[in-house]
C-alpha cells in the first residue's frame, strides 16, 4: 500500500492544483463571463461527448487495467499491447458515430426542447467524441505503466488553463458562441496530443500486430461486449440528472445545476488518484485468485477515498453560504445549494464503494454488472420524473442521491458474494464519528460578517479539529506513519 499512498499523494497534489485553478475559473470566470445558459449548453455538449467516447472505446479503458498484466513485457513491446488498445477504438468509432448520426432527429428533439440552441452544435460533437475517446486510453495506458501524474497534469491542470483563455476570449468579445464551442473542442484536441506525446516516451508504442492466443482473444472479446453494454448505462445514470433538466426545464437550469455540480465534484477528487494507482494492483491480485490481498486493498482505498472525499465535503458544506456570498451573481446560483449537499452525499457514498466495481470488473464475475445496471437506469428516470417536478432541480439531485445508494448497495452485495469484499472496518465508524463531531462543532449560529474571514475561521477550525481526531483517533495507520516520518525528518534536521 506503500506505493499506492506515494504516487496517490503525488497525483492529489497535481489534481487539486487544477482543482484550484478549476474553482477560480468555475466561481470567478464562468459566472461573470457566462450567462446560465452557455454554462448549460457547454456542460451537455461536453457530456454527450464523453457518453459516446465511453461507447466508442468499447471497454478499452478498463481491458487495459484487466489485461495489461498478461501481456506486460517491456523488452517485447508489451506483445504489441498497444496496437489492440489503439485499433478497438477505431472499430467502436465507426460503430457508434454512425449510431449518434441516425439518431440526430431525436437527440435533438430531446435536448433542444426547452432551448433550441444545441440543433446548431450537433455535427461539432464528433470530433470532441474522438478526441475525448483517446484522451482516456492513453491516460490509462500511462497508468498501467505506473505514470499517473503527468497524465493528471495534462487533465486537471492544462485543459483548465486552455480553458481559461478560451472562456476570456469569450467574455471581451473576441469570440462569439461559436467560438467558444470551438475552443472548447480544440482544448482537447491539443490535450490529447500531449498526452499521446508523453505516452511515447514511457512506453512502448509499437503499432506491429501481434496474434494474441486463442484463449485469451475469446475472453478479451466477451468482456469487452459486456464492457460495452455495462458503460452505456453507467455513463447515461452519470448524466441523466443534467439531461432531463436541459430537456424538462432548459439550459438556465441546466446552467446553475452545473455550478452546484461542480462544488459536489470536489469531494471525488482525492479517489481519482487513489483509484487509478489502487486499480493495476487490484487487477493483479484478481489474475492470481488473491481475494485476501484485493480486500485489504479494497477497505484501503475505501477508508482513505471516504476520509479524503469527507473532509473536502465538510469543508464545502460548512462555508457554502459563504461561497455563494463570493460568487459572482451568486443569487443567482444559490438556488443550488441543497443541489450541492445531496450531490454530495451521492459523491461520498459512491467514493466509498466505487473501488469494489473495479473488483468486479477486474475478476471472471464482471458481467454481473450488466444484470442491474439497466435496472438502476429505470431507478434514475423515474425518480428524476417524479421528484424534478415538484423540487425542480433539487429533485434532480435527491433523484441522483437515491439511484447511487441503491446502486452501490446492490453493487456491494455482488462484490461480497463473487470476491469477497467487505469496504468496512472499525476505522470506517471512526470516520462517521468524526464527521459528526465536525458537523456539530460548526452547527453554532455563530458566523463573522466578513464572508472572507468567517469562511478562513471556519476552514481553519475544521481542518485543524480533523488533523488532530485523525492522528489522535489512529483511524489510518498509513497516515500516522507518513505524519510520524515527516516529525522524524523534522527532528534530524534541526
Amino acid at each position: 500500500m506503500g506505493v499506492v499512498i506515494r504516487q496517490s499523494i503525488k497525483g492529489i497534489i497535481v489534481t487539486y492544483a487544477g482543482a484550484f485553478i478549476g474553482f477560480l475559473i468555475q466561481f470567478f470566470i464562468i459566472t461573470r463571463f457566462l450567462s446560465p445558459e452557455d454554462i448549460g449548453l457547454t456542460s451537455v455538449i461536453i457530456e454527450i461527448g464523453i457518453l459516446f467516447a465511453v461507447l466508442c472505446q468499447l471497454g478499452t479503458s478498463s481491458s487495459i487495467i484487466r489485461y495489461f498484466p498478461y501481456f506486460r513485457n517491456r523488452e517485447h513491446t508489451h506483445g504489441g499491447f498497444f496496437f489492440y488498445i489503439v485499433a478497438l477504438p477505431v472499430v467502436g468509432s465507426l460503430v457508434f458515430v454512425p449510431l449518434y448520426l441516425l439518431f440526430k432527429q431525436p437527440i435533438i428533439d430531446f435536448l433542444a426542447k426547452s432551448s433550441p440552441a444545441f440543433t446548431g452544435y450537433f455535427y461539432w460533437i464528433i470530433p470532441l467524441i474522438l478526441f475525448l475517446t483517446y484522451l482516456q486510453v492513453f491516460e490509462t495506458y500511462s497508468t498501467v505503466n505506473r505514470r499517473i501524474v503527468v497524465p493528471k497534469f495534462n487533465r486537471e491542470v492544462l485543459v483548465r488553463l486552455l480553458m481559461l483563455a478560451v472562456y476570456l476570449l469569450y467574455g471581451y468579445h473576441f469570440i462569439n458562441r461559436s467560438g467558444l464551442i470551438l475552443g472548447m473542442i480544440a482544448v482537447y484536441g491539443l490535450v490529447l496530443l500531449a498526452a499521446f506525446v508523453y505516452v511515447c516516451r514511457i512506453a512502448p508504442v509499437s503499432m506491429r500486430y501481434r496474434p494474441i492466443p486463442p484463449a485469451l482473444g475469446k475472453e478479451m472479446l466477451r468482456y469487452t461486449a459486456y464492457l460495452v453494454a455495462g458503460a452505456l448505462g453507467g455513463t447515461i445514470l452519470a448524466k441523466l440528472d443534467l439531461f432531463m433538466i436541459s430537456s424538462e426545464m432548459g439550459y438556465n437550469y441546466s446552467g446553475i445545476f452545473r455550478i452546484a455540480t461542480y462544488m459536489a465534484v470536489i469531494v471525488e477528487i482525492p479517489s481519482r488518484s487513489i483509484a487509478a494507482i489502487s486499480a493495476p494492483l487490484a487487477a493483479e491480485a484478481l489474475k492470481n485468485g488473491d481475494f485476501a490481498t484485493s480486500n485489504t486493498l479494497y477497505q484501503k482505498v475505501s477508508l482513505h477515498q471516504l476520509l479524503a472525499g469527507g473532509m473536502i465535503f465538510l469543508l464545502l458544506w460548512v462555508n457554502i453560504d459563504t461561497i455563494f456570498a463570493l460568487l459572482p451573481n451568486g443569487a443567482l446560483y444559490a438556488g443550488g445549494k441543497w443541489v450541492v449537499f445531496f450531490l454530495g452525499m451521492a459523491k461520498l457514498t459512491e467514493v466509498t464503494l466505487n473501488f469494489g466495481g473495479q473488483l468486479i470488473s477486474f475478476s471472471k464475475y464482471y458481467y454481473w454488472n450488466l444484470y442491474f445496471v439497466f435496472f438502476i437506469i429505470g431507478i434514475g428516470i423515474l425518480t428524476n420524473l417524479w421528484l424534478i417536478p415538484h423540487l425542480g432541480i433539487t429533485g434532480a439531485a435527491v433523484a441522483t442521491a437515491l439511484t447511487t445508494l441503491l446502486s452501490y448497495s446492490v453493487q456491494q452485495w455482488i462484490v461480497l458474494k463473487k470476491v469477497k469484499g467487505n469496504p468496512y472496518t472499525k476505522s470506517t465508524l471512526k470516520v462517521l464519528l468524526l464527521f459528526a463531531l465536525l458537523i456539530g462543532l460548526n452547527s453554532s449560529g455563530f458566523r463573522l460578517q466578513n464572508p472572507w474571514a468567517d469562511g478562513l475561521l471556519r476552514s481553519a477550525v475544521t481542518l485543524f479539529a480533523g488533523a488532530l481526531l485523525i492522528y489522535y483517533g489512529r483511524i489510518s495507520e498509513e497516515i500516522n506513519r507518513l505524519v510520524d516520518r515527516f516529525f522524524e525528518k523534522a527532528k534530524k534536521s534541526l
